[in-house]
């Protein structure tokens, strides 16, 4: 006969799971041409809880930059909801989910996606003044300094290699404090050595911040380093 659970104990046990951060609930993705109907995405369904870290895996044209499009709202599912924060992404309009990812969502991507005509400085600040941050310069340059470049605050994005431009990058996701962080192959246009150090440093801030990251990678080694592995195949989850 088992011991009886102590009251504490018991009010742990019983205690509700955490809401999640974010809940894909039977996501489903088609495109029609001339040719016929594609199947992208079928019946996706899974949740991640705050502070959870969750690779998205599966070979090339498996569906998962799809899925994380869909996932930010960037993309809009045939059938299925998405739920970020609690809040029906497509239940809402354009302007009210852009409104949603500046104020819970960063990004990261395979081709950094940096303003050429701003500084290092002024792309990590451009997010801050969009959300009219008083101490958008001081906190984009603190950010900089955090993930090494801050000897290279005024350097536009041509003159930086590509580690470094994925670093501005990394700031200028980082600095918003997001809820969610989306990474889209973030070491894609890296070599091995580069983009194992921008990694780590993408893991650390994520620990440091306690950010929900949802990484797309074709990358195993990548992929073993969050808690979770979505591996999509066909369009489903495997």
């Amino acid at each position: 006969m088992s011991e009886p659970l102590s009251s504490s104990v018991a009010s742990a046990t019983a205690a509700p799971s955490a809401t999640p951060i974010i809940a894909v609930e039977h996501v489903f993705k088609s495109v029609t041409d001339s040719t016929g109907t594609l199947d992208i995405l079928r019946d996706i369904d899974f949740r991640l809880a705050p502070r959870e870290t969750a690779a998205i895996v599966g070979a090339s044209g498996s569906g998962k930059s799809t899925l994380l499009s869909i996932i930010a709202g960037l993309d809009t599912p045939t059938r299925g909801t998405v739920r970020l924060d609690g809040h029906d992404l497509f239940a809402m309009d354009e302007d009210a989910r852009a409104a949603l990812r500046a104020q819970k969502v960063g990004f990261v991507f395979q081709s950094f996606q940096l303003m050429g005509n701003l500084t290092a400085l002024e792309n990590v600040m451009l997010p801050l003044e969009l959300a009219n941050r008083r101490d958008a310069r001081k906190a984009a340059a603190d950010m900089l300094e955090r993930v090494g470049l801050g000897q290279r605050l005024s350097h536009y994005p041509k003159v930086l290699s590509g580690g470094e431009q994925q670093r501005v990058a990394l700031a200028r996701a980082f600095v918003v404090h997001p809820a969610v962080l989306l990474a889209d192959e973030p070491t894609g246009s890296l070599d091995f050595a580069t983009g194992e150090t921008i990694m780590q440093l993408m893991f650390d801030l994520n620990r440091e911040q306690g950010t929900t990251l949802v990484l797309v990678t074709h990358d195993r080694a990548i992929a073993a380093q969050c808690e979770r592995r979505i591996t999509i195949e066909a369009g489903r989850v495997a």
